[in-house]
């Protein structure tokens, strides 16, 4: 398998494959619903004015799911984030379940996978993990929908504590990823030739993060809270959709902006040396 195995003619192929049979099934989907709402006689007004913001419900999510593949074409390449966010995922879950496979050989999403049988890993790993929900569902989401419908509905108090369980829930994945920026640090052990030819095993060891990872952390905040006090002060709720999209792709531009205007030794100052090992035995 040749060094651009990540976009090779398969995957795009595999590719055009997903892609193809969602396309048809949402053509299907979209058909059928037509012909049944002629069926109901409802007016081609309503009809035209809930596709028009239906489709415009999906840009926000859509910029979400692209900014998810562009993380994340840096170590799998363009062509498997592609697949997956086609189908099913997001960046919690795609991010979380490609880095567990990583840890296995002590490698992260900050470095490219070149090794094929690790790419393999990944792909299983983030395909299989999306399977479970899909079969699960259908057995348990309306018996547990109903469970926390009847708790949280019980009172105005009941839906604001049902309100604050799904914002803990949320701010804890967020801060899960966040804290593992801020202190990532990587050892791999390879094996390499000392200087008196002999072949020995060593731990590399290698940081990310650093001042970067927390000035574009904070412009991310600052873009986030600026962009929810304009939607709410200005009553922009066609906005509100697109607020997190947009403060992440503004935090990415920030990060390039800080990397041409900062010094080198600032934008590389991180918090763990890199360096090298050697394990005896």
């Amino acid at each position: 398998m040749n060094g651009d195995f990540k976009t090779s003619g398969f995957m795009y192929a595999v590719a055009l494959i997903v892609i193809g049979f969602v396309v048809v099934q949402s053509v299907f989907f979209l058909v059928k619903s037509l012909k049944r709402a002629r069926e109901l006689g409802i007016a081609k007004e309503t009809l035209r004015t809930t596709m028009i913001s239906s489709a415009m419900f999906t840009v926000a999510p859509a910029i979400s799911i692209l900014a998810t593949v562009i993380v994340l074409a840096n170590a799998l390449g363009i062509v498997l984030p592609w697949i997956r966010l086609s189908v099913i995922g997001n960046l919690a879950y795609e991010t979380t379940a490609a880095q567990s496979a990583l840890d296995f050989w002590g490698d992260t999403l900050n470095n490219s996978v070149t090794d094929p049988q690790k790419f393999a890993t990944i792909t299983w790993a983030m395909t299989l993990g999306s399977i479970a929900p899909l079969l699960l569902l259908p057995f348990l989401c309306k018996k547990l929908q109903k469970k926390v419908g009847e708790t949280v509905n019980k009172s105005e108090k009941s839906q604001k504590f049902g309100d604050a369980i799904s914002a803990a829930a949320f701010i804890g994945i967020v801060m899960a990823f966040v804290s593992r920026e801020i202190y990532s640090v990587t050892t791999q052990t390879v094996t390499a030739e000392n200087a008196a030819g002999q072949i020995e095993k060593v731990k590399m060891i290698s940081g990310s993060a650093g001042f970067m990872s927390i000035l574009v952390l904070i412009c991310a905040i600052v873009f986030m809270l600026v962009l929810d006090i304009v939607c709410k002060k200005f009553k922009l709720t066609k906005l509100e959709p697109f607020a997190m999209p947009i403060a992440m792709f503004a935090a990415m531009g920030m990060a390039v902006l800080f990397t041409n205007v900062l010094p080198e030794n600032l934008v590389s100052h991180g918090w763990f040396e890199v360096g090298a090992e050697y394990i005896k035995g």
